[in-house]
């Protein structure tokens, strides 16, 4: 008798999972059963904001692969049929169809919970009034541009400077909506160094963005259930649409309910092989779980669609028969605003205090082709060492176009766990249309490693 595979959750980590299982195993030893309460599956949660700007046409470009060609492979998507309960003990469980309201209890041998992440929307006044959005799925990105298109103003606040709040803003700008971003950070994109995220700032307020910073939300002004405005302690800023970009929490409470093991953040437990902790038929990946920070050495929330479509690789490939681990990640991500663009990877200055290390910091500037060649742009480079040790333990790059994927050098060599002294040497390609003869990166290494030779 075969076995029956249930996923809950049709994006990145659950239907990368089912389609890996699916090549191992065929439908005569592995029944596929992936639920999702949403409207679509396998999309790019990522380009929703480039979707809103008008870079992408329509929804259906984000879309990887339609439902129909998931169940012509024999993979059982039911759209629109969210779970509801868990019951680890019976191995079971319980479904509820949107449309009908028919519900039911399904077995399973193996579990996989997909359920990514849920924008944060704090309890304040007005949080839930129309003209209020989250985004986070296609769903809510269409609700979105509904929203904009039927508007009778023009004045958007985004609440949160994260990088979709960011994105979101850019996106609104575009769209010829007068923008007011309303942060509570020192500067916008807090993941980066309040150095680095003033350059970002700069960028913002010169595209015609209003940015508040060092700002607390208190509430939402309403009127006949519509936002009309966005008030912190000290002001108001008037609103026709907002956009919440707060950031996210794990979409864990079915997990939560049924008592499985979840980490500071909220996220779910695993081990190297993607299974739940102390639950050898459960599995679990993508936005919803905690990951293994190699450079901290510590668990971490992180979510980013690069890891959750691995984490649907190696727990395919397990609940196929197979084998696969997920070491862990050391934390790359990348944005753009406007021409501007955004890179890190590794640990901030306030990351690597949280964690114990002590550190040099350097940052240089640089150019992202050589000097004399036409269209040189400038580059900022900070780079975070390891005091005595001269470990490289992170970057952070805002620059002009060609900037952003140098972050992926940095990201090797931590994963490596190199030095910015051996860093100095690496081979990295030179041509003047592409990068001065010592590459940015390289220059921030060259920095680093002075400053720990000099102690």
């Amino acid at each position: 008798m075969g076995q029956r595979m249930v996923v809950v959750g049709a994006d990145a980590t659950g239907l990368a999972a089912a389609s890996q299982a699916r090549r191992l195993r065929g439908a005569d030893e592995l029944e596929i059963v992936v639920f999702d309460k949403g409207n679509f599956a396998s999309y790019s949660a990522c380009g929703i904001p480039y979707w809103v700007a008008g870079d992408v046409t329509d929804a259906e470009d984000l879309i990887a692969r339609s439902p129909a060609e998931h169940r012509a492979r024999g993979i059982d998507l039911r759209l629109r049929t969210e779970v509801t309960e868990l019951d680890p003990a019976g191995r079971r469980v319980r479904s509820h169809v949107l449309d009908t309201g028919d519900r039911e209890w399904l077995s399973y041998d193996h579990l996989v919970l997909a359920t990514g992440a849920t924008p944060i929307r704090p309890p304040l006044p007005g949080i839930d009034a129309e003209g209020v959005y989250g985004v986070q799925t296609l769903d809510d990105g269409q609700a979105l541009i509904d929203a904009l298109e039927s508007a009778t103003g023009k004045r958007a606040v985004v609440v949160g400077a994260g990088y979709i709040g960011v994105e979101m803003a850019e996106a609104l700008v575009r769209r010829g909506f007068d923008v007011t971003m309303v942060t509570r950070a020192a500067e916008p994109m807090a993941t980066l160094d309040p150095d680095m995220g003033a350059l970002v700032r700069k960028a913002m307020v010169g595209m015609g963005i209003q940015l508040v910073c060092d700002a607390e939300v208190t509430g939402m002004r309403t009127e006949d259930g519509r936002v009309r405005a966005v008030t912190t302690a000290e002001n108001e800023y008037p609103a026709d649409v907002v956009v919440l970009g707060i950031g996210v929490r794990p979409a864990t409470d079915l997990a939560r309910d049924a008592g499985l093991p979840l980490g500071e953040s909220g996220g779910l437990l695993t081990d190297l092989a993607q299974r739940v902790r102390g639950h050898d038929d459960i599995w679990a990946g993508g936005d919803c779980v905690e990951v293994f920070d190699l450079v901290s050495d510590t668990l971490r929330y992180i979510p980013l669609g690069t890891h959750a479509n691995k984490h649907g690789q190696v727990i395919g490939s397990g609940v196929g028969g197979g084998y696969a681990t997920f070491p862990g990640v050391v934390g790359t991500a990348m944005s753009k605003v406007c021409e501007l663009e955004v890179a890190r990877t590794g640990l901030s200055e306030k990351a690597a205090h949280r964690a114990g290390l002590q550190f040099h910091s350097v940052t240089i500037e640089s150019t992202g082709r050589a000097g004399y060649f036409p269209g040189a742009q400038p580059m900022t480079v900070k780079m975070l060492a390891e005091r005595r040790t001269g470990r490289l333990l992170g970057v952070q790059i805002v620059g002009r176009e060609g900037s952003a994927k140098r972050i992926d050098v940095a990201a090797v060599a931590l994963t490596t766990r190199m030095t910015v002294e051996q860093m100095t040497a690496l081979d990295l390609g030179y041509a003047p249309p592409f990068s001065p003869v010592w590459d940015p990166v390289l220059v921030a290494a060259r920095a680093a490693a002075k400053a720990v030779r000099q102690g």
